[in-house]
């Protein structure tokens, strides 16, 4: 039997992409029947800088290209987080314990209208911009001290 506390952490980058008012980007997550919003992120595949797969990542994710955004941070180390016992073993083909993710702060110098989460491969059913301070509780439980420091360590730039 597999110890599932001594899987590795899936590599991921993830992306606080706020707009000019201060405000953060969030989804509300397609596969979830629960009010279930995250911020963009996803994998690293192999080889991947982790810069590249955050902006990789958001274009999926949201339709946002690179050339709408400034990149402002990228977060001092990393920051994990571990899949609740009923996930383990199950998510992402059983192969990881929870992830192991690099955030960056992009500032989007867009339009509302240049969003557009209907993308080849849609994670989100609804989106909107939402308060820094509001972050920690739109996310699931198991996510929220990730939230929380990724919130502190960027909120002096955002």
């Amino acid at each position: 039997m597999i110890d599932l506390n001594k899987l590795p952490y899936r590599p991921c980058a993830g992306v606080m992409l706020a707009n000019r008012a201060g405000r953060v980007f969030v989804g509300q997550r397609l596969d979830s029947s629960s009010e279930a919003w995250q911020m963009p992120q996803g994998g690293i595949d192999a080889g991947e800088d982790a810069e590249i797969a955050a902006i990789r990542e958001l274009e999926e994710e949201t339709g946002v290209h690179a050339g709408l955004v400034d990149i402002i941070a990228r977060s001092k180390t990393e920051h994990f987080y571990d899949l609740p016992d009923h996930l383990m073993g199950k998510m992402w083909g059983g192969k990881f314990r929870g992830q192991r993710q690099y955030w960056f702060l992009m500032r989007f110098m867009g339009e509302d209208s240049d969003v557009d989460i209907a993308t080849k491969h849609q994670e989100f059913r609804a989106w909107r911009w939402a308060e820094l301070d509001d972050l920690e509780k739109l996310i699931v439980p198991f996510k929220r001290t990730l939230y929380r420091a990724v919130v502190e360590e960027f909120r002096p730039l955002v």
